[in-house]
């Protein structure tokens, strides 16, 4: 489109369907923005026209399709749908695409392929399966290009006038996959936009004049609430990784974490870092009076506040950036000024160079964001010192060094410390985050990659990858997370690095196999390093099978729950540390329900907590009473609610 044209706009999105499809002749090669980016009621419509007919066959490529959680049985359905209503809104439009795609519905004609799946929602579905695509995500915009896309879907803000549209959430891949396409030399994609109130308005590396897309839809109100992440409680051995990778972190370094409830963990650990250090410090002592002198909190990190600040730089922004923004943790500023960059490194900067890095500078780059309802009204709200200081980035700068970029950022991303997690690792350093043995799809490779690998290219850089030291199901024995091998492999041996659990932290870079295997025992659960070493031993990578008695003692969760009870109970440990979505009410009952699913996942365990609900004489406490009305059981009717109230009621009072 001549730069200089205005695009199309239309209020109806079945117009806007009928112009797209009028525009390309044969099939639709669609792609769409993951996470929030992507514009639900268009794809709704557009899925609608294509599924009833064959003669316009659909390929949509794109990733992280989310769709709000369903209740599995009556109990679930009590807790969730007041919830669900409140928190996504009555009128949220789910995608039509993923409800097929759950049933293995897709008509033959249409395809979804995506690189990243919403984690564990597609284990089941055989069509998300065969259809996904493992790639890193600096290598999706090349895929899309030759994959030939013909339509780019997007959700944008405006701005008052409408001149001007920003990409808002997700400047990731748009422009990368446009430019890749182009320099295939084939036609430029048709850009569709869609207007929504309700994403916040980005302006450093997301506006774009309105003539950049070729068609611009302002559906009609009212507008559905963005999907927001619920989130989720931290249990104590997600605080423990938590603050043991905190002390990795080297002040005036930058910044990379991922999403969920250990980013929420280590997030709180470098506020409390900053802004109390000596209750964080006795947190770190409580759970290892040794970790400050561990070699690589020594070699690569710290414990102290952070009086230089730190540059943020993630493919994804989150709650966690919000508060470290908040807390005055992120505010180490760059500009795109190799020479400039350098002086300040250096300490040679002029009082002009340090006056203009504060005027121009930016301490928060991402290539996507999502969040919070909080979150969002954050970025919504932002002062004009922060609008300045965020900016948002296609991921082929934030993700890797390569892009033409690279003398720049290496001066830019100085100490840079990667974060993320991994579901399983092996005693020999390799990394199990997106896909299970029998090769189905948890959820993604994403940029994990990236980072790891650009942890070994940048100088002084370091990757963590943490870990829960055992995954449990009710009903189930503990199983270790640190295998001695695994049938799938995310991130390969040859680059280890640094793995966190919640006994420790193994530095295995440069390590050879006998030590790498002796350090991961080593933050393994008690329960595990004895058969894991005897393993190494019969392979012959150890000489001996015995495991170090310090950390048998050590690594055990009865250990760790009674170091951190005092800090719990002082509300130095919330179980919500970067807020919660749930009502106080609600936060109980979360902890009563996964209770009482704990103890009743076997028959001789449902029956045994029947029998204690049934023959329980204690009254239910105001609090309780309160509980239970939440759910519907104030009057239960019939024997079945009768039953399900009184097991409710003993879960409350276990969990007090």
């Amino acid at each position: 489109m001549d730069p200089q044209t205005t695009p199309p706009r239309l209020d109806s999105l079945d117009d806007a369907v009928e112009t797209l499809l009028a525009s390309i002749d044969g099939p639709l090669r669609v792609a769409a923005p993951l996470g929030i980016g992507k514009p639900h009621r268009l794809l709704n419509a557009l899925y609608a026209r294509c599924e009833c007919d064959p003669s316009r066959p659909l390929h949509l490529y794109t990733a992280l399709s989310l769709d709000p959680p369903s209740p599995a049985n009556d109990l679930q359905r009590r807790f969730l749908a007041p919830f669900l209503s409140r928190h996504f809104g009555d009128d949220f439009p789910r995608l039509q695409y993923v409800t097929a795609i759950r049933r293995d519905a897709l008509p033959a004609h249409i395809e979804v392929e995506e690189f990243y799946m919403q984690s564990g929602a597609m284990l089941r579905s055989r069509q998300a399966q065969r259809r996904y695509a493992s790639l890193n995500y600096t290598h999706v915009a090349r895929a899309v290009a030759d994959r030939g896309a013909n339509v780019f879907v997007q959700k944008v803000a405006s701005n008052a006038d409408g001149s001007r549209l920003s990409l808002s959430s997700n400047t990731d891949l748009t422009f990368d996959a446009v430019d890749a396409i182009v320099a295939r030399g084939l036609p430029r994609p048709l850009l569709v936009a869609e207007i929504d109130p309700e994403l916040p308005w980005i302006e450093n590396g997301a506006s774009v004049d309105a003539s950049y897309f070729d068609l611009v839809v302002t559906p009609p109100g009212p507008y559905p609430k963005l999907f927001a992440l619920p989130r989720q409680p931290v249990a104590d051995a997600e605080y423990a990784i938590g603050f043991h990778a905190s002390t990795l972190v080297r002040d005036g370094g930058t910044l990379q974490i991922g999403i969920g409830a250990l980013a929420d963990a280590l997030s709180h650990a470098l506020v409390l870092r900053h802004t109390d250090n000596a209750t964080y410090r006795r947190v770190l002592q409580a759970l290892d009076p040794e970790i400050e002198r561990h070699p690589a909190v020594i070699a690569s990190g710290g414990l102290g506040p952070f009086e230089q600040g730190l540059y943020g730089c993630s493919e994804m922004i989150n709650e966690g950036f919000r508060a470290l923004v908040q807390a005055g943790v992120i505010r180490r500023k760059v500009v795109d000024d190799e020479a400039l960059m350098r002086r300040v490194g250096d300490g040679s900067a002029s009082e002009a160079d340090l006056a203009r890095l504060d005027r121009e500078g930016e301490y928060l780059h991402g290539a996507f964001y999502l969040g919070s309802h909080d979150f969002y009204d954050w970025l919504r709200t932002l002062d004009e010192d922060a609008r300045r200081s965020i900016g948002m980035r296609r991921v082929s700068e934030v993700n890797e060094l390569y892009g033409g970029r690279e003398s720049l950022e290496r001066v830019q991303r100085r100490e840079s410390r990667f974060f993320n997690t991994c579901m399983m690792a092996t005693a020999l350093g390799a990394a199990v985050s997106d896909a299970l043995a029998d090769g189905r799809v948890v959820s993604g490779v994403g940029g994990q990659y990236n980072f790891v690998a650009m942890a070994h290219a940048l100088p002084c850089a370091r990757s963590a990858l943490m870990l829960r030291a055992t995954r449990e199901e009710p009903g189930l024995p503990a199983i270790s997370s640190i295998l001695w091998n695994y049938g799938h492999t995310t991130i390969p041996r040859h680059l280890r690095d640094l793995y966190v659990s919640e006994y420790g932290i193994a530095d295995l870079r440069g390590a050879c196999d006998e030590d790498c295997v002796r350090t991961m025992a080593g933050i393994a659960d008690a329960r595990f390093q004895a058969a894991l070493l005897r393993t190494a031993h019969e392979h012959g990578k150890v000489d001996s099978p015995a495991p170090d008695p310090r950390a048998l003692a050590h690594n055990t969760p009865e250990r760790l729950r009674a170091a951190l009870a005092p800090f719990r109970a002082d509300g130095t440990l919330p179980d919500y540390p970067l807020g919660s979505d749930f009502t106080p009410v609600e936060q109980r009952l979360v902890k009563a329900l996964g209770w009482l699913k704990a103890n009743t996942a076997t028959r001789g365990a449902k029956l045994k907590t029947i029998a204690r609900a049934l023959f329980a004489e204690k009254a239910a406490s105001p609090e309780d009473i309160e509980a239970l009305a939440r759910m519907g059981y104030a009057s239960p009717t019939g024997m079945g609610e009768a039953l399900y109230a009184k097991l409710v009621a003993l879960a409350l009072r276990s969990v007090r």
